[in-house]
């Protein structure tokens, strides 16, 4: 049950996420289109908008906004097609950086994302090369101090496939894909509230950098999480 010091990189994320938080809107309404365009307008029946509309709501989008374009994605409205395209590549000192993107022009998307690599220090690789490094998942973080009994309890009982405690006492419940939102629920029925909730690529193993490899790399990052297509960036850097 031992696991790596995460608080200071969760929080260290948090702040840089709050700092960009102009861009959230616009990457929340991407995820919407696509998810309502895959899955359909019924929330009931799709996992994935209703977690989108989770995030809108956290970010305070009015739900006018919302609706509108669940509406543009579904055909009610006229609207761009975007498309789903992961790349990977390697940034400072070999670490795995995973970006994931929506774009309706391809040609552009990859130019921007090849050009950030190569400016700042980083590799970009071909299909598969760093992927293999990730588990696609469900992640809660809760803060230490959180009792850990009680959430391996409900955790465990909702189906998570494992709790972790790091060493700095931070809890992190990892589940499949499918299950999240089911432990989700029991966490918050439990008035466990997580810092953290989300699916995402978990690195199976962190590679710490420090001094001028962590700025180099957190640059790289900042240049790649800047670009108007990218919906995401997984890596294993511990900075």
């Amino acid at each position: 049950m031992a696991g790596h010091s995460k608080w200071a990189n969760i929080q260290h994320r948090k702040g840089r996420q709050d700092e960009k938080r102009g861009k959230v809107w616009t990457r929340i309404i991407r995820e919407i289109t696509v998810a309502a365009r895959q899955g359909g307008a019924d929330v009931s029946a799709n996992p994935r908008l209703r977690l989108a509309i989770d995030r809108a709501k956290a970010a305070n989008m009015p739900a006018d906004r919302i609706k509108y374009n669940i509406d543009k994605a579904t055909g009610t409205l006229d609207g761009l097609t975007y498309e789903e395209i992961r790349y990977e590549g390697y940034g400072i000192g070999g670490a795995a950086v995973i970006v994931d993107t929506m774009t309706d022009n391809r040609v552009r998307t990859v130019a921007e994302v090849r050009h950030a690599f190569s400016k700042y220090g980083g590799n970009l690789g071909t299909e598969g090369s760093v992927a293999f490094q990730f588990r696609h998942c469900g992640q809660f973080i809760l803060a230490p101090g959180t009792s850990e009994d009680k959430v391996m309890e409900v955790a465990l009982d909702a189906g998570a496939d494992d709790v972790i405690v790091g060493d700095d006492g931070v809890i992190e419940v990892l589940t499949s894909p499918t299950d999240f939102e089911a432990v989700k629920l029991a966490l918050e029925a439990a008035k466990l509230l997580p810092e953290l909730a989300e699916i995402t690529m978990r690195a199976d193993n962190p590679i710490a950098l420090e001094g001028e490899d962590a700025t180099r790399m957190q640059k790289l990052l900042d240049v790649l999480e800047d670009l108007d297509d990218v919906q995401a960036v997984f890596h294993n850097a511990e900075l």
